[in-house]
């Protein structure tokens, strides 16, 4: 195996990677929004919320 069949795949791993981690941060961070217990963050206690 040489650099010109490594590197595309390992790029395509980190792409690969990147996304599930974004979409894993997206899930969490929806859940956390939805559940009214979960305290809010010190910037966002002092506004109002909607």
């Amino acid at each position: 195996m040489d650099a010109a069949f490594i590197v595309p795949v390992l790029a395509l791993i980190t792409l690969l990677a990147g996304t599930v981690y974004a979409l894993w941060s997206k899930h969490v961070t929806e859940q956390a929004k939805a559940d009214p217990a979960h305290p809010k963050s010190r910037l966002a206690a002092d506004t109002p919320s909607r």
